[in-house]
């Protein structure tokens, strides 16, 4: 296709092991800039660390990423605000002025990275924005008890926000079929709604070879207990799904890896065969020393990254259907399924105790991520949408001003 001016935000850097958005996002700006587009990217972040890491890997020289700081905003002001417009401050004025003047300049396609960047774009042509999905919490919270007035009226308002950015703009994606789904029955049939594969770079992820593999049998749970998800897995692992793993495999040790693991689990620290890590620099240690990960969240959209990082790596992973969303997986060959409690410690136990069906497992799924978590595949999805959406608009800038922009991708 023709090379387009793209302007991008994103919640987080583009790093290729940091947050889950976080292996997307490098990706899609790589990719992009690959593929000839000149790209603005904009970023905000809360970890210095992460923008020096990041202005490393996307030189000024071949790439324009501009990464902002989250402000902290203290107030009876800044709480409402943020009742209001759910996750709105994290694009506070700074990033807000910069964006507008990059717009005011002419662009052919603002790509807004999971819905809460919507609030940079509420003065931007409609025609011209797609905001791609990674989750709702029209899903998410669907199942949740009822806890207390307060909370009850931020779901409320977090389900009333994500509709009306959804119905805003001109163009919605998401990264699985069942969010693409949701969000087509929100926008009630007005805006097209597509679907873009999620990806990772699998050339980064290092498939660990057999005789590295831990010889005590190690299982792990990965992911930030920020995320609610991640969390309850944790909680469920370790409550109800090691005792009964423990017992059928007495040599077995767990493993809990994660953004505030130790903080969030404080009270399971001092469990036997336990071991609880936070805040590391560095997962890919821990994916190494995996025998399987399990993980079984409830109630979370869209796709578990982590799950997807394992079998990267070459460790089996076994999961509830959650686990699974947007992957086209098959029980028994990519990885192993279960609904209940009963049938995670069984089949935990069973590819525990396996390690030829370890090695058939690790190999179809890594084989399996090459395939369907390519950059190409997914960048192909990204560009067909950005042609259907130039096409309907009618094109881009003035042809002066892409001229002008253009004879150099950056």
């Amino acid at each position: 296709m023709k090379r387009l001016r793209v302007v991008v935000v994103m919640i987080e850097p583009p790093l290729p092991f940091a947050s889950a958005a976080a292996r997307w996002y490098y990706v899609l700006i790589r990719g992009l800039v690959e593929r000839g587009h000149r790209v603005t990217a904009f970023a905000v972040c809360s970890n210095p660390s992460d923008v020096e890491a990041a202005a490393s890997m996307f030189p000024a020289a071949q790439y324009d990423l501009r990464c902002h700081p989250i402000e902290a905003r203290r107030g009876v002001a800044a709480k409402l605000e943020t009742i209001r417009r759910p996750h709105s401050h994290l694009f506070r004025d700074g990033v807000r002025r910069e964006l507008a003047s990059v717009l005011r300049e002419g662009y052919d396609l603002l790509h807004l990275e999971t819905l809460w960047s919507g609030w940079t774009a509420l003065d931007a042509d409609p025609a011209k924005v797609l905001v791609n999905i990674h989750s709702l919490y029209a899903i998410d919270d669907a199942n949740s008890s009822f806890v207390d007035i307060r909370t009850g009226l931020q779901r409320a308002l977090r389900k009333r926000a994500e509709r009306n950015l959804i119905r805003r703009f001109g163009t919605i994606a998401a990264i699985t079929p069942r969010l693409k789904s949701a969000a087509r029955k929100i926008a009630g049939g007005k805006v097209p709604v597509y679907w873009f594969p999620f990806a990772i770079d699998p050339a980064l992820y290092r498939f660990v070879p057999a005789h590295e593999r831990p010889t005590r049998p190690i299982v792990s749970s990965i992911g930030s207990m920020n995320w609610r998800p991640s969390y309850s897995a944790a909680v469920r692992l370790v409550t109800r799904l090691w005792p009964g793993i423990k017992r059928q495999v007495p040599d077995a040790k767990l493993r809990i890896v994660g953004w505030r693991a130790r903080s969030m689990l404080r009270e399971y620290l001092d469990l036997p065969d336990v071991e609880i890590i936070e805040d590391v620099p560095d997962i890919r240690p821990y994916f190494n020393d995996s025998s399987v990960l399990v993980h079984a969240p409830d109630h979370a959209s869209g796709i578990k990254v982590k799950i997807v990082e394992a079998m990267a790596f070459g460790v089996p992973v076994v999961t509830n259907t959650e686990g699974i969303e947007g992957l086209p997986v098959r029980d028994g060959v990519h990885l192993l399924v279960s609904g209940d409690d009963r049938g995670i410690i069984e089949r935990t136990a069973a590819i525990l105790r396996n390690v030829p069906e370890q090695e058939r497992m690790r190999l179809a799924a890594r084989k399996l991520i090459d395939v369907q978590c390519s950059p190409a595949r997914a960048l192909d999805a990204v560009e067909g949408c950005y042609r259907d959406m130039i096409a309907r608009y009618g094109g881009g800038p003035r042809k002066q001003d892409c001229d002008s922009r253009l004879t150099t991708a950056v």
